[in-house]
């Protein structure tokens, strides 16, 4: 199953959310592959992967100059492997646009490798860009991450409109597949209202448990490995966990 984590909206924890989710699949049992499709290369390093010994990455995959196989790198976690991302991510929506079929490139790449990993997670960029509407065409369904505040439910309802449009032009079977909460404070009205509110459209949509505010999970990534394995009895690796098993579970 290739499961496509976006939001266009930055800072919600969409990446930290791909991180770990793949880990905890990954904990469970099941091999995963996290695709970095983001030019900041956050998912990359979130799992040790640093970019100066990076020698092909997803950039290449995309414009054709290296075969998936070759760009896929083993993290050392449990059944966690990543095709990373590079810098040079960021120019290839330019490169893209004068090739055929630029939209299927991600689509094509990983049907090579689809049957040799049990879920397939890629972390998009925070735009609705070439990168991401690739990574929609490949994906069988849509986690959305995102924070609870107010302009998290714009962000909703754009992405939720983009899913549909994909769905509509290049991929009839694309799903939503999920919301997760992050960065959760239960004691806040705020959360609670917004919470609420998605309930009333998408509360079959909603996985729980929701994320919380951690300095733990924010730590994480300098050190190179997801919160499970950085702190293994944090709150925010049980979310994490629990959340993994139950996306295995869709």
């Amino acid at each position: 199953m290739i499961l496509v984590f976006a939001n266009q909206k930055g800072g919600v924890g969409k990446t930290t959310s791909a991180v770990n989710i793949a880990a905890g699949i990954g904990i469970a049992g099941k091999k995963v592959l996290l695709v970095d499709s983001d030019p900041q290369c956050n998912a990359s390093s979130a799992v040790g992967i640093l970019r100066r010994r990076v020698q092909s990455s997803v950039y290449d995959v995309l414009i054709g100059r290296a075969d998936i196989r070759s760009a896929i790198v083993s993290t050392g976690f449990k059944n966690l492997d990543v095709l990373p991302s590079s810098p040079a991510l960021a120019g290839a929506e330019f490169e893209l646009a004068d090739l055929e079929r630029r939209e299927r490139r991600l689509c094509n790449a990983v049907s090579e490798i689809k049957g040799e990993y049990d879920y397939i997670i890629v972390d998009c960029p925070p735009s609705l860009g070439l990168l991401t509407v690739n990574a929609l065409v490949a994906g069988d369904g849509v986690i959305i991450p995102m924070q609870c505040e107010y302009f998290a439910l714009e962000g909703l309802s754009q992405i939720t409109s983009t899913i549909g449009k994909v769905r509509k032009l290049y991929n009839p079977s694309l799903m939503l597949s999920g919301i997760i909460f992050t960065m959760y404070n239960g004691r806040l009205n705020l959360s609670l209202q917004i919470v609420d509110e998605i309930k009333k459209y998408y509360k079959d949509k909603i996985l729980l448990p929701p994320v919380p505010r951690s300095v733990r999970i924010s730590e994480a990534p300098s050190h190179g490995k997801p919160i499970q394995y950085y702190d293994r009895l944090s709150k925010a690796a049980e979310a994490y966990d629990l959340l993994a098993k139950e996306i295995i579970k869709l």
